[in-house]
């Protein structure tokens, strides 16, 4: 198929944001934020919710191939609560060729009543594979300085994962691939089994964030992004271990790097990169 889709805009339903939603997917976080848990406040994920959907429906507009997530980055604006009525706009704006195969960026921009609130970049992987020409512009960067990471951590957060976590995590996501929760599904697709949903392991590695660097407050958190390195498994004992490093400070926020890790310490998410308010965000 022709590159005539690049730049062409998808525009999603409009979301009406309910408690119970933000609720059951903190819960499938496994995330112990009060303000998550009692409804007052969405965890900074649940922004993929949303969102999604009408991100792969602008790859989709293009290629139908089989692709892995590669990377996903969020720009919060302001903190997602019930009430918010919620569009997406999405288009595909880069298409890539590396070592790895083919890369695809999609933007998306979520609003509430015409106003911002967070934008998102979704870098999806066909590996192996030559789908299109090169064309438009990649994702924003966000590599750890060169060096950070061989220095001790600042902050270093486990957290176990459940047997049935991605089971949960598929529901209230909206998020159901099979390959994520069944054994034959997963080998159909030429995986070693099941796997944790990117995004899911990317909120654990964001409730390691919001509690050491942002005290708490998910409010603060102004970027997250991640680059998925490793398919994570889903198997008895697994766990992920946010390693956190501070790496400056810009524009009035503080900056950090930070990776992680399953059970054996291979690395599930490289390049981190967060971006902390000093304060509580207004609007």
């Amino acid at each position: 198929m022709e590159l005539v889709t690049l730049g062409g805009a998808v525009a999603s339903e409009p979301y009406r944001v309910e408690a119970a939603a933000t609720i059951a997917y903190a819960r499938a976080t496994n995330d112990d934020n009060p303000a998550h848990l009692a409804g007052r406040l969405a965890p900074p994920l649940f922004a993929v919710v949303p969102a999604l959907k009408t991100m792969v429906r602008a790859k989709r507009l293009v290629t139908d191939a089989f692709t892995l997530h590669g990377e996903h980055d969020i720009r919060f604006v302001r903190p997602i609560v019930p009430g918010m009525t919620l569009t997406v706009e999405a288009r595909l704006v880069g298409v890539r060729q590396t070592s790895a195969g083919t890369t695809l960026t999609v933007h998306g921009t979520t609003r509430a009543e015409g106003h911002p609130v967070n934008d998102q970049y979704l870098v999806l992987v066909a590996h192996g594979r030559r789908l299109l020409a090169e064309a438009g512009e990649p994702a924003p960067e966000h590599r750890t300085p060169p060096g950070l990471t061989a220095t001790p951590p600042g902050a270093r957060v486990t957290y176990d994962l459940d047997p049935d976590q991605t089971r949960r995590y598929a529901e209230a996501s909206g998020d159901r691939d099979p390959y994520t929760f069944d054994p034959d599904e997963a080998r159909k697709r030429g995986l070693p089994g099941p796997i944790v949903h990117g995004l899911c392991a990317m909120a654990f590695a964001g409730r390691a964030v919001v509690a050491a660097c942002c005290g708490g407050d998910s409010s603060r958190l102004a970027r997250l992004a991640v680059r998925f390195s490793r398919l994570l498994l889903m198997r008895p004992g697994q766990r992920l271990t946010t390693s956190i490093w501070a790496a400056g400070r810009r524009e009035g926020l503080d900056l950090f790097a930070f990776e992680a890790a399953d059970a054996d310490g291979s690395l599930a998410i490289r390049h981190g990169w967060a971006e902390v308010a000093g304060r509580e965000k207004e609007g």
